[in-house]
C-alpha cells in the first residue's frame, strides 16, 4: 500500500495494481468525489480542499447561522415587546441555563427581581405566575443565544481542523467568533442599564436606548455579514456583460441596502424610548406634518436620540425614503439586461418593502399591538435579507 498526502486535509490509502481493478467502497467514493488511479502507476486526480464541494457545504452553515441569528432577533423584540428583558437580574455564562424548578427557587428568583426598579415602579402588584412568563421569555432569548455561540464556534472548530477553509476565509470566520461572543456580552451590558437604580427620575425603567441600539446593530452586522458570506459561498457569480447601467445599478443597490439597514437600526431607538407610542397617526403627526416639540431639547443634536418625537419623525422619513430607494432600484433595474435569479431577487426586495411600509403604518396606527409590532420587526430582517440576497446576485465576478 502506499500512502498519498493529496492535501492539507486528506490523506487517501491508494491500493497496489492487483487490487485497484476492484471497486472498493473506498474507490467508489473517489469517483463519485471526481477523484481517479489510473493503472500501475500511483497517478491521482484529485479535487483539492477547498474545492467548490466545500465551499457549498460552508455556505449552507453560514446560512443556518444566520437564520439562528435571525430568530435570536425575532425573539429579542418579543422579549422587549412583552417588557420581559428585565426579568433576570444576573448574569452567568452555565449556571443560569437551568431554570428554577421548584417552588422554593422561584420564590428566590422572584425576590431578586423585587429588588429592582422595574417591580418597584411598574410591576409592584405582579404575581408569582405573571413573574415566571416574562422569566422564560428572557431565558428562551438568552438560551437561543448560547445556541447560536455554539453553532459558529464547534463548525467552526470542525471545518479548521478539516481544511475546508482558505486563507482569506480564516480571519473572516473567526472575526464572526469573536462578534457572537461580543454580541452576548453586549447584550448584558445592556440589561444591566435597566436595572440600574435612578433616584432623580420615576420614569418607567427601561434599558438604555443606546445600548439597545448597539446590542441590534451588532447582530444585524452578524446577520448581514453570515449571510453575505454564505451565499457567496453558495451561489455561483452571474456573468453578467460589464456596462455602465450595471455599474449604477450596483451603487444604487450598495446605497439602497445601506438605507435599509440604517431604517433598521433606527427602529430600535424607537423600540427603547417607546416612541410609537407618542403620534398614533399617519401620515400627519397629529394635526401638523412637523410636529411642535420637534426640537424640543437642547442641544439640538440631543432630540435625534433621546426625543421620542423626533426619533419617530426620523424612522418615517427613513422608512419612506427606503421604500422610494427600493421602487427606483426596481425601475432602474429594468433598464438592465440581468439573469432570472436577480430579477426575482429584486422583485422580492420591492413586494417586501411595501409590506413592510403597510405593516409600519398599522402598528402606529393600532397604537402597538405585541404581535403586528413583533411582525413589522421581523419585516424589517426580512427586508434587510432580500437587499443583501439582491447585492450577492449582483456582485462582481472574480477574475
Amino acid at each position: 500500500q502506499i500512502n498519498l498526502f493529496v492535501s492539507p486535509a486528506t490523506t487517501l490509502l491508494i491500493q497496489t495494481p492487483d487490487k485497484q481493478a476492484k471497486r472498493t467502497p473506498l474507490r467508489q467514493w473517489l469517483l463519485r468525489r471526481g477523484q481517479t488511479t489510473e493503472g500501475g502507476h500511483a497517478s491521482v486526480r484529485m479535487a483539492s480542499i477547498p474545492n467548490a464541494a466545500s465551499y457549498r457545504v460552508l455556505g449552507r452553515w453560514l446560512v443556518g447561522c444566520s437564520g439562528l441569528v435571525l430568530g435570536a432577533v425575532v425573539l429579542g423584540g418579543v422579549t422587549r415587546l412583552t417588557e420581559s428583558g428585565l426579568s433576570m437580574v444576573d448574569w452567568h455564562l452555565v449556571k443560569e441555563m437551568k431554570p428554577p424548578r421548584t417552588e422554593a427557587e422561584w420564590e428566590d428568583e422572584f425576590s431578586k427581581y423585587k429588588q429592582f426598579p422595574e417591580f418597584k415602579i411598574m410591576n409592584h402588584d405582579m404575581t408569582l405566575r405573571e413573574f415566571k412568563f416574562i422569566f422564560y421569555m428572557e431565558w428562551g432569548h438568552r438560551m437561543w443565544g448560547r445556541l447560536v455561540g455554539l453553532a459558529y464556534i464547534l463548525p467552526t472548530v470542525y471545518f479548521w481542523k478539516r481544511g475546508y477553509f482558505s486563507r482569506s476565509m480564516k480571519p473572516r470566520v473567526l472575526g464572526l467568533c469573536g462578534f457572537v461572543v461580543f454580541q452576548g456580552l453586549l447584550g448584558w451590558y445592556m440589561v444591566k442599564s435597566g436595572l440600574e437604580e435612578k433616584t432623580e427620575s420615576y420614569d418607567i425603567p427601561r434599558v438604555s436606548q443606546y445600548r439597545l441600539a448597539a446590542h441590534l446593530g451588532s447582530a444585524l452586522l452578524l446577520y448581514c455579514s453570515s449571510l453575505w458570506m454564505g451565499l457567496t459561498l453558495m451561489l455561483p457569480a452571474n456573468k453578467i456583460p460589464d456596462s455602465r447601467n450595471l455599474l449604477q445599478l450596483r451603487r444604487f443597490a450598495k446605497v439602497t441596502g445601506g438605507l435599509v439597514f440604517l431604517t433598521a437600526l433606527s427602529g430600535a431607538f424607537v423600540a427603547g424610548l417607546d416612541a410609537g407610542l407618542v403620534y398614533n397617526s399617519f401620515p400627519k403627526m397629529g394635526e401638523r406634518w412637523i410636529p411642535d416639540d420637534l426640537l424640543a431639547f437642547s442641544p439640538a443634536i440631543k432630540n435625534v436620540f433621546e426625543n421620542p418625537t423626533t426619533v419617530q419623525f426620523d424612522h418615517r422619513i427613513l422608512g419612506i425614503g427606503s421604500l422610494t430607494a427600493i421602487t427606483g432600484l426596481y425601475l432602474f433595474s429594468r433598464r438592465v439586461h440581468l439573469p432570472r435569479r436577480a430579477k426575482i431577487a429584486i422583485g422580492c426586495l420591492t413586494a417586501m418593502a411595501y409590506t413592510q411600509v403597510v405593516l409600519g403604518i398599522s402598528t402606529l396606527l393600532l397604537y402597538v399591538p405585541t404581535s403586528l409590532a413583533a411582525t413589522h420587526q421581523s419585516g424589517s430582517v426580512a427586508l434587510l435579507t432580500f437587499a443583501i440576497w439582491v447585492l450577492a446576485e449582483l456582485r462582481k465576478v472574480v477574475k
